[in-house]
């Protein structure tokens, strides 16, 4: 594998790291299986697309991206709090009305961003390759996230929302209006998959109906996988593991597309994705005999 394709994987690792640090949110932290975010990661992108071809400055359409996926993490939690509707059908609900508000906002199925300024038009004028810039400021904007993240969940709300997911009932009984930790969590999560969907638009040149394909399972895929490399013994530990797994997952992809001897092409996707997160959903179970036995070694 090339250097730049190497650059490239971790590129799109990165932009990815958002939609898991969201999928982290709603899946570890609240315990609520979210598949909203198949149509928030799209949103993201179509909203900051129209608004950058319509001359809205980049950075506040990137904001704009943000409330809009919050926005739709509320009705997918109002659903289910308000409604008692389950968590998962509330989610596929949003999903499905998701796709025809995102052509909606389109107006179509693409809006091309070739040649429009972009959050990264200011790296061009560094005469450095794009190829090595993205990715460090991508690595920035990964990192005040996660720092945000990490001060947000060690603080009192934090901590109450983290008791939500972890004992609702427990939580209530502690005077935690849980429900409405559930609406705030679960519109954050959406809100950084927007984002991230919103860069994605932004570094790809377009923003696309079909973006938001398969991007739980890639969230997931990051967030198992990164727990397999980094044991989430803490919220730092837990979200430096989102972003770690993101970035190897991608990796992990572009070398299995790129080995020549495996004859895997670009369809052969989703069969990479799946052996990954079944490796990585075993590899637990795994490595704890192996630990296990180590330590009684060294014990002896």
């Amino acid at each position: 594998m090339s250097l730049i394709a190497f650059l490239g994987a971790v590129e799109t690792g990165l932009i990815y790291a958002l939609v898991a640090l969201g999928v982290y949110l709603s899946f570890r932290v609240l315990q609520f299986p979210d598949l909203t975010v198949d149509g928030s990661f799209p949103l993201g992108a179509a909203v900051a697309g129209i608004l950058i071809v319509s001359g809205i400055n980049p950075f506040l359409a990137t904001f704009a991206a943000f409330f809009a996926g919050a926005a739709a993490g509320l009705v997918t939690a109002w659903l289910n709090v308000r409604l008692n509707i389950l968590h998962l059908l509330a989610s596929i609900l949003t999903m499905i009305a998701l796709f025809s508000i995102n052509l909606r906002v389109m107006g179509g199925p693409v809006v091309p961003l070739l040649g429009e300024q972009t959050v990264f038009s200011g790296l061009d004028g560094l005469g450095i390759p794009s190829y090595w810039t993205l990715p460090a400021a991508l690595l920035v904007i990964v990192v005040l996230c996660k720092i945000a993240i990490d001060l947000f969940l060690n603080s009192q709300i934090g901590a109450a929302m983290r008791a939500t997911g972890s004992n609702a009932r427990m939580a209530r009984a502690q005077g935690i209006n849980t429900g409405a930790y559930v609406l705030l969590g679960i519109a954050l999560s959406n809100a950084l998959v927007a984002v991230g969907g919103a860069l994605f638009a932004q570094t790809q040149g377009a923003a696309d109906i079909t973006l938001g394909v398969g991007t739980i399972v890639v969230g997931l895929a990051a967030v198992i996988g990164g727990e397999a490399v980094i044991l989430p013994r803490t919220p730092f530990l837990s979200t430096l593991a989102c972003i770690a797994g993101s970035i190897l997952y991608r990796i992990a992809v572009a070398l299995a597309l790129n080995a020549d001897f495996i004859g895997l092409k670009a369809q052969d996707l989703n069969l990479i994705t799946a052996v990954l997160v079944a490796g990585a959903m075993v590899l637990p179970t795994v490595r704890t005999p192996v630990t296990r036995a180590l330590l009684k070694a060294r014990g002896r």
